[in-house]
This record gives structure tokens, sequence and C-alpha cells, in this order.
């Protein structure tokens, strides 16, 4: 009988201990955990703070009491190993009882990784967590339901930060996401996470990339070029590192990140001493390098080969390659093998494709785009994969991972046979799309360029249709459609290169074959002009916030006009661009002015798409905005409709032709501010243009926390006599030295009415227009670096040129 003690449960230390036990019964097999559960599903923790997992049980695997009944394993929970002293082969473990020491024969360590800590100032508070484990998850869930939360601040663009941030936006709070890279997603490479980062700003995630936070307040964040915040709780999720401390205490080797290096059964540098898991170091399959990757299924593999090698089974050495997917709102991203950072940081020679595929075929509903870039050597060896969509998704990248996995060639996977059905896929799926293509560059000397590449060339040739060429093109590019090319080649120079480019890149091949044949030296834009939009747009997606509903009769414009009953609605879900848009114009070119048409497609794209066509064609955007997975637009033929549109209780259409709202914040009392804000919201949310002028003392209003500008004479002593910022205001009666305002807000706070520093962020959400007078600030002696971003700076006539377009002016 052998004594195997297990440090660590969850993933690695669960698996290996019941794998032990199915293949020996005289084992004395103990596991060793410092928390109160042994086994649970800790990539479920996020998604039960946002209630999509509702019930608490489902993410407990297995209890100490059903691994000690079935499968005669002692569990002791609660209990952390404090020493290993490999010369006696004893552990110190440290109970609620006491100090206790217990020998083994075989020590396995499963203790996973823990969270990142960096020093930021104030982030012991009790509003800042991180989530590893379940009491975390408690922890994160209880502060949520008893504080009120309505703000969040998110450090970490990756896996558990994307995860988090999505979960507390379900619950209704606001979500910022820090990321101190320029991208998120790390693992993956920018000109795919672009597309996560625009839809993650579509959602309402106030996303700041190349940020961190220098602070952390009680009510807020400092972020590091001073910006303050609103945040009610923050979670700290900036990665991982292996918890490896007692291991390297016991003088066992470590490598990369301080993770535990292994031989090919796990061993580590002390005999009789394995590791697996987390904690553990690993040999990429692709790269051959060590490298640490904290992902649950190569802990779950590692416990069952381990097992399998201590009972004397033969076992080859693991080597994954790290394949991982997660959910991002509506859509998902995973990836496999190597990114293209990685590669160059080698000195590898790769070739990469982009692929524009559907989930299943284009006619079937339900069809969702989904886009893939693999990378590949060029003799054809997949380095890597990754892929965003919305649809089958995980389907896809498993393919490649499998293709990588038996050292299958890229172009072998136009060979894979799919299971085709309409609902399910097309003859030639995305996958085996990336192969042909993959074959087309490394057999038949296809030549791809890059999004960042094509504008080097002087001869730019848009092959795509008139139409599409007009809602947006790559500038100095000559529209000349693919069905018109072969007559038109007299217009090309041969003697100039010709950069070639599609909206995805199938026209753009068949476009490039034609020119070879013709003796032209031509290259393909990867990816086409959808990719290249993508990577050169500003993620500035249509506006989806919602404001408050209006307890009136009267409707704005666009609840009145989505009312229209005679919409025409078409159906263009999973067309591929420029579909949708065809569709539109050949609607609308039988529509008269004044009529609407109402189109729904599953290509997130298309919401940019659709708004420039509409400006570009002269017709108006009534609603752009994503509904269970779709986009839904409804445009109106024609630009000529009225500012705003009322009903009379009679049901008539009433007609204004001023829209607007002004008012002249002069005072700086807390509680006429707050009047302003919600009179301003208000007329937003009717739809109204509004402008708010601040002068005078009102200017205090919208000062910026935090900040101080050095000043003299009676600038400094102005200075010192005002309220610092929003937070600091008094209010106009019973201020009681400011003993009132901190009531006042108590119980704004109790009731659950926005702060004032909230009402102003969902003011400028709502896109209130914020002016300050320029003349009152020089004799008040404010700077513009003392107020808050987004405010205007004008004189007296910006804000009567507002009051000529206004029905509604008000002095406060």
């Amino acid at each position: 009988m052998r004594k195997i003690m297990i440090i660590g449960g969850v993933a690695g230390g669960a698996s290996v201990a019941a794998r032990l036990r199915r293949l020996n019964e005289q084992d004395e097999i103990t596991i060793i955990e410092r928390g109160p559960h042994v086994s649970f599903a800790n990539c479920g923790l996020p998604y039960y703070i946002g209630d999509e997992i509702k019930d608490r049980d489902k993410l407990l695997i297995q209890t100490p009491e059903l691994m000690n009944d079935r499968m005669n394993i002692n569990v002791r929970t609660n209990t952390e190993a404090t020493q290993i002293n490999p010369d006696n082969k004893t552990v110190v473990l440290k109970t609620e009882h006491g100090v206790e020491e217990a020998s083994y024969d075989i020590l396995i360590l499963s203790m996973g990784a823990r969270a990142i800590e960096v020093p930021i100032e104030g982030a012991k508070q009790s509003h800042v967590f991180t989530l590893r484990n379940i009491p975390d998850m408690d922890k994160i869930k209880s502060y949520i339901n008893e504080r009120n939360v309505k703000t969040a601040s998110v450090v970490g663009g990756g896996f558990i930060g994307l995860e988090m941030a999505e979960n507390l936006h379900a619950l209704g709070i606001d979500v910022t996401l820090f990321e101190l890279g320029n991208q998120v997603m790390p693992g993956m490479d920018k000109d795919m996470t672009k597309l996560l980062e625009a839809h993650l700003v579509h959602k309402g995630v106030n996303l700041k990339l190349n940020s961190s936070i220098k602070k952390i307040n009680e009510k807020s964040v400092i972020a590091e070029n001073g910006e303050e915040i609103l945040s009610d709780m923050v979670i700290m999720a900036i990665g991982v590192v292996p918890e490896s401390t007692i291991a390297e205490a016991a003088g066992v080797e470590t490598g990369i990140k301080g993770a535990i290096k292994t031989n090919d059964v796990f061993e580590t540098s002390i005999k009789s001493i394995y590791a697996i898991g987390d904690v553990a170091e690993v040999t990429h399959k692709i790269s051959e390098q060590d490298v640490h990757i904290p992902l649950a299924w190569i802990a779950n593999r590692q416990g069952r080969l381990l097992a399998d090698h201590l009972n004397g089974k033969q076992i080859e050495k693991v080597k994954p390659i790290g394949t991982a997917i997660a959910k991002v709102f509506d859509l998902t991203a995973a990836s496999t093998g190597l990114n293209e950072r990685t590669l160059k940081a080698q000195g590898l020679d790769y070739r990469v494709v982009h692929v524009s595929g559907q989930s299943n075929a284009t006619y079937y509903p339900g069809a969702e785009p989904m886009t893939i870039k693999a990378l590949f050597s060029p003799e054809g060896k997949i380095y890597g994969a990754q892929i965003v969509g919305r649809k089958g998704v995980d389907k896809r990248i498993d393919l490649i991972a499998s293709a990588m996995t038996f050292n299958q060639e890229i172009r072998r996977l136009s060979e894979i046979e799919i299971a085709y059905a309409p609902p399910f896929s097309s003859a030639k799926d995305p996958v085996n799309m990336v192969g042909y293509i993959a074959q087309n560059v490394i057999e038949d000397n296809m030549k791809l360029i890059q999004y960042d590449e094509i504008n080097h060339f002087k001869q730019i040739i848009d092959v795509r249709e008139p139409i599409e060429h007009e809602v947006g093109t790559i500038k100095g590019a000559k529209n000349i459609p693919l069905g018109a090319l072969r007559n038109r080649l007299d217009e090309l120079d041969k003697n100039i290169p010709v950069a070639i480019f599609c909206q995805v890149g199938q026209r753009g091949y068949n476009a490039a074959r034609i020119l070879q044949n013709n003796g032209f030296n031509v290259v393909n834009l990867d990816g086409g002009y959808k990719h290249y939009k993508a990577m050169n747009e500003k993620v500035n997606p249509p506006e989806v916030k919602a404001v408050e509903q209006v307890q009136n009769e009267k409707l704005t414009i666009k609840e009145q006009l989505m009312k229209n009953e005679d919409r025409r609605v078409i159906e263009a879900s999973g067309l591929q661009c420029p579909g949708p848009i065809l569709k539109v114009k050949e609607n609308m070119d039988e529509m008269k002015d004044g009529e609407q048409l109402e189109i729904h497609v599953t290509d997130f794209g298309f919401c940019t798409d659709i708004e420039a066509w509409a400006k570009n064609t002269g017709n108006t955007m009534i609603s752009n905005e994503t509904k269970d997975g779709k986009v839904v637009a409804v445009v109106q033929k024609g630009n000529d409709l009225p500012v705003n549109v009322l009903n009379d209780k009679d049901g008539h259409q009433l007609v204004e032709t001023k829209n607007g709202a002004t008012m002249v914040v002069f005072s700086g009392d807390l509680d006429k501010a707050l009047a302003s804000f919600i009179i301003a919201t208000g007329a937003a949310s009717y739809g109204k243009e509004v402008t708010m002028f601040f002068t005078f003392w009102g200017l205090n209003v919208i000062k910026k926390p935090g900040v101080t500008v050095a000043k003299e004479g009676l600038d400094k002593m102005f200075s010192k006599m005002m309220p610092k910022h929003a937070g600091k205001l008094p209010i106009s009666k019973m201020n009681m030295g400011g003993a009132g305002a901190k009531m006042i807000r108590h119980v704004m706070n109790k009731k659950k009415v926005d702060s004032l520093e909230t009402m102003i962020e969902k003011a400028q959400s709502m896109g209130v227009k914020m002016v300050a007078c320029t003349m009152s600030m020089d004799i008040m002696a404010i700077t513009k670096e003392e107020l808050i971003d987004g405010v205007e700076y004008g004189g007296v006539a910006t804000y009567l040129g507002d009051t000529e377009q206004s029905n509604l002016n008000l002095f406060i």
C-alpha cells in the first residue's frame, strides 16, 4: 500500500485522485485542499455572479463526502499545506485545530494558480475583489446584492476580465474595463480582437485600452492619466501565476513565471514529487518551448496520465497547443496554437489567411458570420488559428486544433469531410475554405497582402459593385467591378503592380486570377475591405444605451416613427456583404419618399455599413440596434422628416419644427444642479437636442475631481473659495456647513437615486451638449484643465445660436 498525498483539488487534483482509485484499490489517497470545496467548476463562477447560472450547487462537481463514500478518498478541506520536507517525506499541515505533520510515499502538487497582485493604492479595500474560487464568488455576489452596486471597474482584458464585464453588465451595472495593453484577449492578435473591442463598446462597456488604474477610492478609481471614473466595486483580473511558493521553498526547480518544471512523466526535480495543472510548466507542441498554460483541459489530461504512470502504464508526454474559447456578449472568440506576435518574436517565417464564412448555409435561416485567421509555415505546417463569430465557432476551432494535434498540414483541412446539412454547415465549410485558400498560397503562388500594406501600392483596384464602393473604399482605389474587369484591362498599367480587393477576398481572388493570366503583377488583399475597415475604423458603434422610459403620452420621433405599421420588412440574415446592402437598395428603389424599410442582418458590420449608406444616399436612419443576435435597422426613404412628432389627445399627429432645449446653469448649488440635469436628461429622452450653458458659479458643477492648477493672486483666492468639483457643492437651503449636502447625498443613495456625478455621465452619454462660458471662466479663474472631458467652450453667441432651435429655455 502506498500513501499518496495530493495538494490541491479542482481539475488536476480531483482527476488524478479519481483515476488512481479506479486503477488501484490498495493505495491510501488523501487530498489536501486549502478551501472549503474540493472540486468545483471555476470556469462557471462569472456566470453565477451574472445570474446566467441560477443554482449555486451545480458548480460543485464533487463533495468530500461523495469522494469518500464512492471512491474511498480522504478529502481534507480547509487544510493548508505550509511546508514540504522532502528528506523525510512529510508535509506540514495547518488546520483550524492547529499544526500537524503528515507523511507520504508519493506527493502530487496540484495547487493551481493565484491571481496576480499589483501595488495599487487602495487595493486592499473591501470593495476590491479577485475571482478564483467559490468563496471569492460568494463575496462578490453578496456585495452586489447588499450594496446597490451601480458602477464597476474591471482591471484586465483577458478571459476572466471579459467574462466579468459581461456578467456585471447583465446585472445592469455600468462597467469600465481597463486593459494595460493595446488590445483585449492578449492570446489573440490585434486584427481579431478589434472585432471584440467594437462589440464591447457597442454593448455599452466603457473600454479603456493602454490604460490602468493608479488609485482606488471608496466610490471611484483614478486612471493613470488622472481621469476619475465612478466605481462602486473593482474586480482585479490581471492574470494568474503558479501557486508554487511551498514547492520552491522545498527546493523544487521552477521555470517560467515560477511554474514547476517536470519531466515526461510529471516528476519534479525531487524524486517522488510530481506536479500537474496550473502550477506546472508544459512544453508547447508547436514552439517546443516551455510555457505556462493554465487551462482546465490540460490539468484534467495530466491528472489521468499521471495516475496511469503511477500504476505502470506507458504514457506519452503531454504537449498542449493551448486551445481556448470565450463568450464575449453575443460573440465567441477562440484560439489555438501560436499567434502572430509569438511567431514574429521567435523569428519564424509564416503565412496568414483570413476567411469570412457562415455558421451554416446562407440560404437557411440563422446563418451567422465568422472570421477565421490561420497561420502556417511556407510548407504548410499549421502554427495556429483564431476565430471570432457568434455561432459554430467552437466546432471550427476544434477541427483545426484536431488537425494540429495529429500533425496535419493546413492543406488537409480542405479534405475534412464535415457533416453537412443546411442548418449545420455549408457544402464548403469555412474550415474547408481555409484549406483551399492556403493551398492556393502554397501551391499556386497566390500573393496576399495585409491591411497595413495596401496603401503603399500606386495601382489599387476595388472589384466590388458600385454600391459597395459608394458606402466606403480604400483611398485612391479605382472601382472596376469583377464582371467588367476583362473588358477594362486597358485601363490598367502592366508596368505597375496591382493591388486587388473585394469585400472579403473571394472576388479579389478571382480578379487576381484574371490579371495573372493576362500578364499583370497582382496581389490580393487578405480578408478584403471588411477586414481593412475593421482595422482602420475607430471603434465608435451606434449608440445602444437605453434611457429611462418617459412617463408621458408624447413620444419621441424615434418612438413615433417606429410605430409605423406599414413598414416593409425584409430578412437578410446569413447574407454576406454586399447582400444586405443590395437588398436595401433594391427595396428602396421601389419605395416612395417617407416609406420605411426594416431589415434583419446577422453581420454586426452592417451597423456601420447601413449608417454610411443612408448618409451617402440621402436617406434617414430611424433606428439601428441589435436584438436577439441580429442587427435590426430601420431606414426611411428620403430625409425630409419633421424634427419632432407628437400626438394630441385624439391621436392626431402634430409637428414641431423646433426641437431644442437650452438652459443657463448659473448656480453652483447641489440641489439646483441636480434639477438642471434631471430636466436635461428628461428633455434628451424626448429626443430634444439639449444645450447646457455653464456660467459663473455654475462652472463648479463641471469641474474635474483631483485636478490642481497653480495660480497666483486673486486667481488663487477665487480657487480656494470655490468648490473643487461636483462632489463638493453646497445646497441652497440648510447647508449647515456641508452637513446638509452630505445628508441629501446619503438619502439619494438610500433611495437609489443617481448621484450628480452619475447624472452628468448619463447626460453626456445621451448627447447633451455642455458649453462652458469662456468669459466667465476668465473671471472666475477656471482653466480648461479643471473641467471634465467632453465640455465645449464658447460665448453667448454659441448659446443664443442654440436657443434659435429651441422650444424650451430655462435659467437655473
